[in-house]
């Protein structure tokens, strides 16, 4: 009997120490911080380049996370004839923006700024969504306080194989967006998220490169279409007015 409550006892210590581990991981990564500084390379990056040739003022402002980001290289072709400035950073927030956006968008004096956030948010750093909304409306705040009849564009969080586990938190806020755009007419919203359902409401799975979570070429085909056809239709006619 003493062997046995010995190993008993071991085996509980044990049982213990592993799920305390667990769970401390998990709250790790729940509670990991964001901190935006970790970013002040790329928008130097960005200012070293306008220090040279400045892009236009009344233009679109296109920022986000690494879909954006990843999007650089064909981002003019695909969105033509409409003058964008893409300003994608990868593994950005919503907080990452708001902290950015008196450098990243406002010096461009833009006639609209087109905004994808969220994805990690939700999938990498469990933002809860009524945050990420919170953030959203500083950041509309803070452009309307300089720039009050720029058109600001919010993308819904896109779904994705490697996500999946938080799509319920993603679709949450993009709930949240569109009743935070539905109380402005100069703000927007952009569905990407459809496009990529397949009818029985699961993710399409040849959209992705191996990581699950980036565009593929056809994924990419189907983003900057859904996105063109956002923009076109309320941007096209300012083409000629642009400064």
């Amino acid at each position: 009997m003493e062997m046995t409550a010995r190993h008993l006892s071991v085996a509980t210590v044990t049982t213990l120490v592993i799920g305390f581990v667990f769970a401390a991981t998990v709250q790790a990564q729940r509670t990991e911080t964001i901190d935006p500084t970790r970013f002040e390379d790329s928008v130097q990056a960005f200012e070293r380049k306008d220090s040279k040739v400045m892009p236009p003022t009344g233009a679109i402002v296109i920022t986000g996370s690494s879909s954006i980001r990843r999007w650089h290289p064909s981002m003019q072709e695909d969105l033509a004839p409409l003058t964008v400035i893409p300003r994608g950073f990868g593994g950005s927030t919503m907080a990452d923006v708001l902290h950015f956006v008196d450098r990243l968008i406002i010096p461009y004096r833009p006639r609209a700024v087109v905004i994808y956030e969220g994805d990690n948010d939700t999938g990498r750093f469990r933002v809860p969504p009524a945050t990420i909304a919170s953030e959203l409306k500083q950041i509309v705040s803070k452009i309307h306080a300089t720039l009050p009849d720029t058109r600001i564009y919010v993308m819904s969080v896109k779904p994705s194989l490697a996500r999946e586990q938080v799509w319920d938190k993603a679709q949450a806020t993009n709930t949240l967006y569109q009743d935070i755009v539905s109380s402005d007419t100069r703000l927007a919203y952009i569905d990407v998220a459809t496009p990529f359902l397949r009818n029985d409401g699961k993710v399409m799975n040849d959209i992705f490169v191996d990581d699950g979570l980036h565009l593929n070429q056809k994924g990419t085909k189907i983003w900057a279409a859904t996105i063109k056809a956002a923009l076109i239709k309320h941007e096209a006619n300012y083409e000629t007015t642009n400064d």
